[in-house]
This record gives C-alpha cells, sequence and structure tokens, in this order.
C-alpha cells in the first residue's frame, strides 16, 4: 500500500461523516431544533479523526518531508492552499461550537448558525479531499523513493497507534481540572 492509501480511506470515513450531516441538516431545518449531542458528535469526530489524526499526519508528517523535496511551484501552491483549508476547517467547528453553545443559553437564533456552520463543514470538506486524492496525492507522490514511501508508511501507522493514547490522556486531564 502507497501511503495514500491510509489517507484515502480516511478520507472515505469523512465522506460518510459528511452524508449523515446532511441529513441532520435538513432534520434541524423541518424541526428548528439543534440537536447539541450530534453537534458534539460531529465536533468531535472532526477534531480528533478529521483533523488531529488525518490533517496530523498530513502536517506533521507528509508535508514537513515534502517541504523539502523540489516540488512544482504549482505543487507548492497546493500545499499552501491545503494548510489554509485546513485553519479554514478548524474555523468552521470554532464557529459551530460557538453557535452550539448560544442555542444551549435559549438563543433559538443560533439554529440558523448551526445549519450554517453545517452547510459549510458538508461543502468545504469533498472538494478539500478532491483535491487530495485527486492531484496533490498523485501529483507529489513520484518525489520519493519506495524506501520513503514505506517509510512514511510506517509513520503514518505509528501517528496512529499514538494517538488513542493522546485523545484519551486529553480526556482525563480535562476532567481532573
Amino acid at each position: 500500500m502507497k501511503p495514500r492509501g491510509p489517507l484515502m480511506i480516511e478520507h472515505r470515513l469523512i465522506e460518510r461523516m459528511l452524508k449523515i450531516v446532511q441529513v441532520k441538516i435538513a432534520a434541524m431545518r423541518e424541526s428548528g431544533k439543534a440537536d447539541p449531542v450530534f453537534i458534539d458528535t460531529v465536533v468531535d469526530f472532526v477534531r480528533t479523526y478529521a483533523d488531529r489524526t488525518h490533517h496530523g499526519k498530513e502536517e506533521d508528517i507528509l508535508f514537513k518531508l515534502l517541504a523539502e523535496k523540489p516540488m512544482s511551484e504549482t505543487d507548492r501552491a497546493i500545499m499552501r492552499e491545503l494548510l489554509d483549508e485546513h485553519v479554514f476547517g478548524r474555523n468552521i467547528v470554532k464557529a459551530l461550537v460557538a453557535a452550539k453553545d448560544d442555542y444551549l443559553a435559549g438563543n433559538g437564533e443560533a439554529v440558523a448558525v448551526i445549519v450554517q456552520q453545517l452547510e459549510t463543514l458538508a461543502k468545504f470538506y469533498p472538494e478539500h479531499i478532491k483535491k487530495e486524492d485527486k492531484v496533490f496525492f498523485p501529483s507529489t507522490e513520484k518525489l520519493f523513493s519506495q524506501e520513503e514511501l514505506d517509510r512514511l508508511l510506517r509513520d503514518f501507522f505509528e501517528f496512529d497507534q499514538r494517538m488513542i493514547h493522546e485523545k484519551y490522556e486529553s480526556v482525563v486531564a480535562g476532567l481532573k481540572e
């Protein structure tokens, strides 16, 4: 398996979550009510899985190695765009959390903001994923030797192994405070 394999598998799970989000958006529109538990689930999924786990492998491993490679200016520009898009996704989640908090504080109008943020998330990620899967990964993968590709795959695996511990150390630390 090539290193883009695990990343693309992760993309498929993110896409499945986004389909569920789209169904929930329709339900929220129809009812005029938000589901705070669902929102918390989406936030946890995006922050832990999509951002920290998936984007973590991209930013902390793949992009760092690519920065040392003789990339084309087009690929460098796409990598910068992808990094900016990762920040954009984090900001959507922050706005979603703020809107959920407003909703829980009694602001019924926050439902529209929640729906808007969920829609933005559901529209943003598929285009981001497409750019990585169809353009960036295939173009930049050829910059690595087979040995480097094998090492990337091992580094991704090790990164994933650490994530469960990091997640729950954070949970326990948060509860202790």
